[in-house]
């Protein structure tokens, strides 16, 4: 099912080079894409495998995408967006031209800064969330950020501290699914696993009014389930190197793709710098480098009451 990537051709008409590290080669368009297209996969934390095998497209010629030097098929482009779960207008880097009515909120948040879109952000997410009683997201702390910042072992210290609850969301997704993580993926691809990683938030919001969450790193990758997220709780973005990220993953014996690659830590970089604005939409970040477990901890509870949630501890 997968055509051919057109070569991408210079201004002469002449096929361009299909060398990665040949910028001079490259037309801006399809740079942008390949660059737009690497940083959603890395944001939903998938592999160019994981991607290729999805969109039914050969890894290489998704190689050639990413890299700027392939002109994809409009109908392969469409694979690609299916299996990254957007649309054709966010691939492109513009999702907001579906309807007048998206287009004239874009006219009116257009040039606007951070903190003014922030407020707009509030404004209709209190809007359309109605049935949470104000204040009852303060019953719960979530955790975000990437794997090997302790997301779970402070998080059950800290639901430990309080008395309450201690959540790990993917063994919630385990729950529901009757398999790991992983193996939905496998099986059914990354959109199942994201239907199931908000079912596992839906129902542990419905159970528990008090409770401690840590959650997968690549939730962010769905705005709507991380938008859930912040809406109901106290939101908590653990920090870390990217090579202690690495070393972490390593030492519990969790090693991945990511982490065992030459690439390493330059992966580690991609995935951050993809995901940091939405991290950022955390009630305040914490940062655990170069810090023991005990005083992470402590440093931990200081920054919870600094950040005026003391209340949360009672």
């Amino acid at each position: 099912m997968s055509p051919d990537l057109i070569p991408a051709r210079g201004r002469s008409g002449g096929t361009a080079r299909e060398d990665p590290n040949s910028a001079a080669e490259k037309d801006p368009l399809l740079a942008g894409l390949g660059r737009q297209v690497k940083l959603l996969r890395a944001r939903r934390g998938m592999t160019r495998r994981m991607l290729a095998e999805e969109a039914e497209v050969s890894e290489r010629h998704l190689a050639n995408l990413e890299s700027g030097v392939g002109n994809i098929s409009v109908l392969v482009l469409q694979y690609v967006a299916n299996a990254l779960d957007c649309t054709l207008a966010e691939l492109l880097g513009d999702e907001t031209a579906s309807s007048p009515e998206w287009l004239m909120i874009r006219k009116i948040l257009q040039g606007r800064g951070q903190e003014d879109l922030q407020q707009a952000h509030r404004a209709l997410a209190n809007l359309f969330a109605g049935e949470n009683p104000a204040g009852q997201r303060h019953g719960r702390i979530a955790f975000v950020g990437l794997r090997g910042a302790g997301k779970s072992t402070l998080g059950r210290m800290v639901a430990e501290q309080l008395g309450w609850p201690f959540i790990e969301l993917r063994a919630e997704i385990t729950r529901l699914a009757g398999v790991a993580p992983l193996e939905i993926q496998a099986l059914y691809g990354s959109s199942a696993y994201r239907r199931y990683e908000r079912q596992a938030l839906e129902d542990t919001l419905n159970r528990h009014r008090n409770c401690v969450i840590a959650t997968a790193g690549g939730l962010v990758g769905d705005p709507a389930t991380y938008d859930l997220l912040l809406t109901n709780c106290v939101t908590i973005w653990l920090q870390a190197k990217p090579e202690e990220h690495r070393s972490r993953v390593i030492a519990q014996g969790e090693q991945t793709q990511t982490t065992d690659s030459p690439k390493a830590i330059s992966d580690i970089r991609l995935i951050l710098e993809s995901r940091t604005a939405f991290y950022a939409k955390a009630d305040f970040a914490y940062d655990t480098s170069g810090k023991t477990l005990e005083a992470a901890f402590t440093g931990l509870l200081d920054a919870i009451d600094k950040h005026q949630h003391a209340g949360v501890l009672e």
